[in-house]
């Protein structure tokens, strides 16, 4: 008996050794890889997080990848930041996108499609009802409310208008030229009479007209752009291949799963699909027109 307890005591050692040296499941099972994925300033930032965090979380759960959101702070420098503070990828309007490809030769990947079936976006030009202003004529001397170098709906749409209509000089056939910084901020500065004339998104503009009636009553579309691409996650072009993989097919099959279908109702869109370079031939052909150098633009000039 003696003997018998002895034994059995050395096997209750051993196993508890041999417990002491296994690990957790969290500790064997390997980190998944921080991808680090920039927004742009285009409104509010908390509503961009608000919008972007569950297909951020989605995404990291499919793909065994752990994304983390960060607000790329101003459209002169996003560039810059991309590289400096070692962005992964960003969901790019169409403008910043084609300046981003030209100096980094970013990778679009996909775009999401609202519930219309529409993936594109238009810039608007738009005055107040009551200001008088009908044609370019009637904007001599007036103040334009811009959005930022880096939007093609806030900047690159009412340049090319300036250009399509003889006015070399836009700045000095204006008042007053300055830049909101948000599509929003533009869209309320007519409203509210700080600028005469205004640009920004169509999506923005029509998104406010659902929570605010005074934009549909007060205020005049004179200008549109043509269709552009909707904001689109582009990639850093040696970001590895099973990564963009990962990301691309992740955005594509989203809406055959029940959570991703949860997510995109919440996102405000039916899908995401396919988006390529080629699909920019709109915004590069306006920035042709201008004159426009895509590798050597320079955002932060105002």
């Amino acid at each position: 008996m003696y003997r018998f307890f002895i034994l059995l005591s050395l096997l209750v050692c051993l196993l508890t050794a041999c417990k002491g040296q296994e690990k957790t499941p969290s500790e064997n099972a390997p980190k998944a890889q921080q991808i680090v994925i920039g927004l742009i300033p285009e409104q509010n930032i908390f509503r961009q997080f608000d919008r972007y965090q569950p297909v951020a979380d989605y995404l990291s759960s499919e793909g065994g990848l752990n994304i983390r959101l960060k607000v790329l702070p101003q459209y002169g420098n996003i560039i810059d930041n991309f590289v400096s503070l070692r962005v992964d990828g960003a969901f790019f309007g169409s403008f910043i996108y084609a300046v981003a490809h030209a100096k980094l030769g970013v990778d679009v990947l996909a775009r999401p499609e609202a519930v219309d079936g529409i993936s594109t976006y238009c810039g608007l030009i738009f005055v107040r009802k009551d200001s008088g202003i009908k044609s370019v004529r009637d904007m001599k001397g007036k103040s334009f409310a811009f959005v930022d170098k880096g939007t093609m709906a806030g900047y690159l749409l009412p340049v090319a208008y300036f250009h399509k209509m003889g006015i070399k000089d836009y700045r000095n056939y204006l008042k007053e030229v300055y830049y909101t910084g948000t599509h929003e901020d533009a869209i309320y500065d007519v409203l509210n009479r700080k600028a005469d004339i205004g640009a920004a998104k169509n999506t923005v503009f029509e998104r406010l007209v659902a929570d605010d009636s005074r934009i549909k009553n007060d205020l005049m579309v004179l200008e549109r752009s043509p269709d552009v691409p909707e904001n689109a996650l582009a990639v850093r072009k040696d970001l590895d291949d099973a990564i963009k993989e990962k990301l691309k097919q992740g955005l594509l099959n989203m809406h055959k799963t029940v959570e991703g279908q949860r997510v995109l109702k919440e996102f405000g869109a039916r899908r995401f699909i396919e988006t390529k370079d080629e699909d920019y031939e709109p915004v590069y052909k306006l920035a042709r027109e201008i004159n426009i150098d895509l590798k050597t633009y320079d955002m932060s000039e105002k």
